[in-house]
């Protein structure tokens, strides 16, 4: 797609969601496109020949620019994440870890100026990087080796859903990725609608179904 054809994808898609606007001189759009070249800027090479690109992003702000985005701050963290994982997939990027995106305060910068730094930061204890998109847009992080889904409340994702067993599935990391496991639950788990008889690799953008309950696996 390439970097200019996906600022315009960002535009949309960012200042849509905040059209509502802030009292900042920055607009949010230029947060996203920033973190664009600053991953297009630091990739580098895996010795699998794969592009890593960094992971964590710390955008530092005016005091005033910080205040005027304080009301909006966490729906702003998740939509530029979410552009960060959007654009690496449509660039062939990987991560070594959960994106992160953070905002911070620094006194020394003059209203609408601002900076972002940036790293590589490999997940705690998984070999890859994933995500479950819960039916409400939740996303739930698979930064542990297990993660376990079922209807009990100490479960990692509990389901208020009848058709779903105590501890109905987990997903596993393993080698480079992921795999959907069935805990012997009383209705099943499927994967794009195959009831699984073993442990399934899980690939980017297929349906986890648990109960009535249908997520989405991302593999950035």
């Amino acid at each position: 797609m390439g970097l200019q054809g996906f600022e315009r994808g960002l535009e949309r898609m960012v200042e849509g969601v905040f059209s509502r606007g802030s009292r900042s001189g920055i607009r949010p759009v230029e947060l996203g496109r920033r973190l664009l070249r600053e991953m297009d800027d630091h990739r580098s090479v895996d010795v699998k020949g794969r592009r890593i690109v960094p992971n964590e992003f710390t955008i530092r702000l005016s005091e005033k620019d910080a205040a005027a985005f304080a009301d909006i701050q966490e729906a702003l963290r998740t939509e530029l994440a979410e552009s960060v994982r959007e654009y690496a997939r449509a660039e062939g990027y990987h991560f070594m870890g959960p994106v992160a995106v953070d905002l911070e305060t620094d006194p020394e910068h003059k209203p609408g100026r601002f900076d972002v730094t940036s790293r590589m930061r490999e997940g705690v204890g998984v070999a890859g990087v994933g995500s479950l998109i819960l039916p409400s847009g939740q996303r739930i992080a698979l930064d542990r080796p297990v993660i376990v889904i079922g209807r009990l409340p100490e479960c990692d994702v509990a389901l208020a859903d009848p058709n779903v067993s105590r501890k109905h599935t987990e997903v596993r990391a393993s080698g480079t990725g992921f795999v959907a496991r069935d805990l012997g639950s009383t209705n099943g788990t499927m994967v794009n609608g195959i009831r699984l008889q073993a442990d399934q690799p899980l690939n980017d953008g297929d349906i986890l179904s648990v109960g009535s309950t249908h997520m989405r696996f991302e593999a950035l």
